[in-house]
């Protein structure tokens, strides 16, 4: 809408408001008493029966002496009638007044129309809220995409689609809740402010701490202090909440998201299988209606079982099997081949790491465990039995994106602190956390689902800010 325009309306809105409080009605009311929500009350109907409700206008129909109209609660809306002969002439008068986007209260009985429409005749109005800007593009949606991110107040009033995807992701919160309480694991809060940033590898939003005078940080992961509460003797535990992550914006990511991590005493990578299969298939059929879903050109399948396969043998089934006897030099030509940009100082692993992610993650549509990942990698996981070049890990990726790691957590505080010392290079590592492991911390498995990522392939979405109700965007310039 032109901002002339936008001003027009404005100034005609601002002149009914002050017609409006000639007529006694307060622009920015009080509360109001409702007999139940639009939902309850459409459920509930019966013909006559006196109801009092409340909403915003979203449609108004005047047709003389009587005006038809819509309002609209959380759960859904309703049609209102105004007649003149029930109101008065002065009440009817001022409800001429009301825009589209006020909020109203209002009195009355129920009836069907003639056209079969369940509706309130009002015997009694007031206003509760005056919309001084109108809706979007007349009530049919916001065509501005940067503006559905910006102001997605204004989203969520203009699309019923867009409202029902964040219930549903408000109830596969709750859904993933239950599940986890049913297998009694306990939920609990760790710092998301913190000394060190740990438990992954990201750079970390930096904030000061006044009183203190020192430096903090926005969580990473809040795996450390997790691994804490294990030694503490909590066996089974959840931490449902934000992570930072001082990175780019992307399809796929946003610098703040939300991260459920399960920790579980005397189990490991397996028992983390189960627990993720379990629950996303626990999700998917009751809050998103079933186990196939439609991601972009694919349908994706959640039947389980789901496919396990080793990271190694994707590597070889996509670079050959020579793969790992190739000197750094003919790996680095051969994946220059891919089109892939490869730093000098890379050495194999992180070729062989890049390879994976460009080339051969987005592949994989279908729900899979890539399991056996290289021990470099996951610096706080135990080794495979058989292999100690191997991290007993699982990634499970979904739609061509990881959603999940799983791991059989290291809690052999030695072997700890030496991967923590290499992996930071000469920095400084967490001695509060490597203190608790030397207490005893218990065999177990542990993981980390994307809560942001899993509703985008659960729903079918393929940009991660239309799942975040205000996700982070660029400054306007």
């Amino acid at each position: 809408m032109a901002e002339m325009e936008k001003n027009e309306y404005r100034d005609q809105r601002l002149a009914n408001m002050e017609k409006l409080k000639v007529f006694g009605h307060k622009p920015f009311g009080h509360a109001f008493k409702r007999s139940g929500n639009l939902a309850s009350i459409r459920c509930d109907f019966k013909e006559e029966m006196k109801v009092s409700a409340a909403g915003r206008l979203t449609t108004i129909r005047s047709m003389g002496k009587s005006i038809f109209a819509d309002i609209r609660d959380g759960t859904g809306k309703f049609q209102v009638y105004a007649q003149k002969n029930a109101l008065g002439d002065q009440a009817f008068e001022a409800f001429k007044l009301l825009d589209v986007g006020d909020h109203i209260g209002l009195e009355g009985q129920l009836f069907t129309t003639h056209a079969g429409e369940p509706t309130i005749k009002i015997d009694r109005w007031e206003l509760l809220s005056k919309a001084l800007l109108p809706l979007p593009e007349k009530w049919h949606g916001l065509k501005d995409v940067e503006a559905r991110y910006r102001q997605r107040y204004l989203d969520l009033i203009a699309s019923q689609e867009v409202r029902d995807l964040f219930n549903k992701r408000t109830m596969a919160i709750r859904e993933i809740r239950n599940f986890l309480f049913d297998r009694g694991f306990l939920e609990v809060e760790t710092p998301m402010m913190q000394s060190m940033a740990g438990g992954a590898a990201a750079r970390p939003f930096v904030t000061r701490y006044t009183a203190l005078d020192t430096d903090m940080y926005l969580r990473i992961a809040p795996e450390l202090y997790l691994k804490r509460l294990l030694v503490g003797g909590f066996d089974k535990v959840f931490e449902l909440n934000r992570n930072f992550r001082n990175e780019g914006l992307s399809r796929t990511h946003n610098p703040e998201f939300t991260m459920l991590e399960i920790y579980e005493a005397y189990s490991n990578v397996s028992g983390m299988k189960e627990i993720v299969e379990g629950l996303i298939v626990h999700v998917a059929k009751t809050v998103f209606g079933g186990l196939k879903v439609n991601f972009g050109e694919h349908a994706i399948d959640f039947t389980p079982p789901w496919r396990e396969v080793a990271y190694r043998d994707l590597i070889t089934e996509k670079m050959g099997a020579d793969w790992y006897g190739l000197s750094v030099t003919d790996a680095g030509r051969k994946a220059t081949e891919l089109g892939l940009t490869i730093e000098k100082s890379w050495d194999h692993l992180a070729i062989t790491h890049e390879v994976y992610e460009k080339t051969i993650e987005k592949t994989l549509i279908q729900p899979t465990f890539v399991t056996r990942l290289p021990a470099a990698l996951v610096p706080l996981a135990k080794a495979c039995e058989d292999d100690d070049t191997c991290a007993d890990v699982f990634e499970l990726e979904i739609a061509g994106q990881e959603i999940a790691p799983g791991y059989t957590e290291m809690n052999d505080p030695l072997e700890q602190r030496k991967r923590l010392e290499a992996q930071a290079g000469g920095a400084s590592i967490d001695e509060e956390f490597v203190i608790a492991l030397e207490h005893g911390m218990p065999p177990a498995g542990g993981m980390g689902i994307g809560i942001d990522r899993l509703i985008m392939v659960l729903s079918g979405i393929e940009a991660i800010r239309d799942v975040i109700l205000f996700p982070q965007l660029r400054p306007r310039t």
